[in-house]
């Protein structure tokens, strides 16, 4: 039996806006981002069988009000839009967090409304894509932010921020894109924790950016 989940998180009220949720933390990506501080997610194999989550979910109704599909890269996986059916059936949300890199697959979620709620990550410029991502895949992210932005489910874009891989400059680039696209939702900027172990050898990241972009109304800005 195919073993997709590297880690199930029980619990969680950060993952899922004013919802109680469980993350489901899927094995491998297609991208190798420098500051990714998931190594034995992206690398490992699968540890836990989907009918072990179901039957971990079974448990959980009534009690959590949505399962977040994450990873990894989760919609990678050939059985994802059936698991993500079956989760939907059993009476949860769903949330999707993804680099953005499977538009085709994020389309067949969208079209059979099957998501609710998706995070999609924003990593950088298009020139600096290859550098930080070790992939060539923003054409697929761009295709991915179309999609939501013409779909009508709640999303958020989010991006890693350090002080060695993205400038300043870049990140107000990344902003002005955004709104070139229309984006109105929260863009969410996370500063890169230090000190902990990442796909990259990577310096500390030196800058924190709460006070240092210039202010700008038609965007709601928030730092985690």
């Amino acid at each position: 039996m195919v073993k997709s989940v590297s880690n199930i998180t029980p619990f969680t009220l950060l993952d899922y806006p004013d919802k109680t949720a469980c993350i489901l933390w899927y094995a491998g990506c297609n991208m190798r981002c420098l500051y990714c501080y998931n190594p034995e997610i992206v690398f490992g194999k699968g540890k836990f069988s989907f009918p072990e989550m179901v039957s971990f979910l079974e448990t959980r109704k009534g009690l959590l009000d949505a399962v977040v599909f994450s990873g990894g890269e989760c919609l990678l996986h050939k059985d994802i839009f059936e698991q993500i059916q079956t989760v939907k059936t059993m009476g949860f949300l769903v949330k999707v967090d993804t680099n953005g890199s499977k538009p085709e697959v994020l389309q067949n979620l969208l079209e059979k409304k099957v998501i609710d709620y998706v995070a999609l990550d924003f990593k950088s410029t298009k020139e600096s894509f290859a550098a930080i991502t070790q992939s060539d895949l923003f054409d697929q992210f761009e295709k991915s932010l179309q999609l939501l932005l013409n779909a009508n489910i709640p999303f958020e874009v989010r991006t890693t921020y350090h002080s060695e891989l993205l400038a300043k400059e870049e990140l107000c680039e990344m902003i002005d894109y955004l709104q070139y696209n229309q984006y109105t939702g929260t863009y969410y900027i996370q500063h890169f924790r230090n000190n902990v172990e990442t796909i990259g050898k990577l310096p500390d990241s030196r800058d924190r950016l709460e006070h240092q972009l210039p202010e700008n109304p038609n965007l709601k800005i928030k730092f985690r």
